[in-house]
């Protein structure tokens, strides 16, 4: 609401948004415009609200920078893999900390990553994502400056999270900053960079993860019911980690914990809340960021990823020469070590994320039938990975999109 009480003109950026459920929830339009647009709790996710009015220059520069409106991966001169992006180097790895390792969702490497650039210098501070300090199933960006409070973060939080909403405040700095985050988050703050010089000199590193989709609270409070653990009664909740895959814990307020599998947890209950925008994603595997990190599952002899309980494995990928630069360095400071990976064996791996990206233009196609907005996407080869899925697999997903599109609208 304005100061006289109604409410301001609608942006068209905004308003496409809406319309076409494509917000990913990332607080870039809240950063663009922090007198005129908050982040507020929708139906469990994080969506935006106007509160004053937006000139059509900032309107047209959130359209540029929204992930949910516009995603660009052209790669230049870098390796363009069809499925994975730009790929410069990929290994197998894991933090020499044992503590690390052990509390970090795949093998502590990100954590790791993160430990040696505030050691060394490289950077003064890190922007992450942690547990809310008032829902035990929400999530908070955080400003880590020691290894403690990396460790105390680390962990995969599989709820929403606009860690973008308070970057004015970390522009106006003179710290370096690295950040972490969603594919969407990144992709957002390398176009907020092409709009803002300070964004570039601030955030000389970003760092990604693979993101199988964002769930709403919802998923998270439905895990506590799974549990039988009331949520007032709830004093810190993990989704993962303390193990791989790591076990989804409520911690009780007599100190005792209730727990299921990841399988149990994100394949039972959480993936059935995943927002829209993410199933419809041409990058969840973190394509802007410097350097990704992510499961490097165990198969079985079908190539379906095992959830066994072991010492952590990750993957990590340099996506640019800062990337490669930087993983090179966590090894020669003793933070990380990596082991030889074969690109091509990555599919079976993370059969999620090659799985949705072989039938997105299936799922565009429907939703563009339909009439419904979809993001403008350059650099993702999304025909060339269409070519990979079986022809039962596109029409399975075409027409599962279309229904989905002709129901009546609810959040998502």
């Amino acid at each position: 609401m304005t100061a006289s009480g109604t409410r301001p003109r609608p942006s068209p950026a905004l308003r496409r948004v809406d319309q076409g459920h494509l917000c990913a929830g990332c607080g870039a339009c809240a950063a663009l415009a922090p007198t005129a647009v908050r982040m507020v709790e929708q139906d469990g996710y994080l969506r935006p609200d106007q509160t004053g009015p937006l000139d059509a220059a900032t309107d047209a520069r959130i359209a540029r920078v929204c992930p949910g409106l516009t995603l660009d991966q052209r790669a230049g001169d870098r390796p363009n893999h069809v499925l994975w992006g730009p790929v410069l180097d990929a290994r197998l790895g894991h933090a020499t900390d044992p503590a690390l390792r052990h509390a970090a969702s795949s093998g502590g490497a990100l954590s790791a990553v993160l430990v040696h650039l505030l050691e060394t210098g490289a950077v003064d501070a890190v922007v992450q994502t942690t547990a809310s300090d008032t829902n035990p199933v929400g999530t908070r960006a955080v400003i880590s400056r020691t290894a403690a409070e990396v460790l105390a973060a680390a962990g995969s939080r599989y709820a929403p999270s606009a860690p973008l909403a308070n970057l004015p405040a970390l522009l106006d700095s003179a710290e370096r900053f690295a950040f972490v985050g969603k594919p969407c988050d990144c992709a957002a703050l390398r176009a907020l960079a092409r709009e803002d010089t300070r964004v570039g000199a601030r955030f000389p590193v970003v760092i990604s993860f693979f993101c199988a989709g964002v769930p709403s609270l919802r998923g998270g409070e439905a895990v506590l019911a799974a549990l039988g653990a009331d949520r007032g009664a709830v004093t810190a909740f993990r989704y993962r980690g303390n193990g791989w895959p790591g076990r989804a814990t409520a911690t009780l307020a007599d100190g005792s914990d209730r727990s299921m599998t990841y399988a149990e947890s994100w394949g039972g209950i959480l993936s059935r809340h995943v927002q829209h925008r993410c199933k419809i994603c041409p990058d969840g595997t973190g394509g802007a960021a410097d350097l990704v990190c992510a499961d490097a599952w165990e198969t079985d002899a079908k190539g379906y990823p095992l959830f066994e309980e072991k010492p952590g494995v990750s993957l990590v990928m340099a996506r640019t020469e800062t990337g490669a630069d930087l993983m090179r360095a966590a090894e020669q400071s003793g933070h990380l070590v990596t082991g030889p990976f074969d690109l091509e064996t990555l599919a079976p791996i993370q059969p999620g994320q090659s799985g949705r990206k072989t039938v997105l233009a299936a799922r565009l196609a429907a939703l563009r039938l339909c009439g419904r907005p979809v993001p403008r996407m350059r650099g993702f080869h999304i025909l060339r990975a269409a070519r990979r899925a079986r022809s039962a697999a596109l029409a399975r997903n075409f027409l599962g999109m279309v229904r989905r599109a002709l129901r009546p609208r609810t959040a998502g």
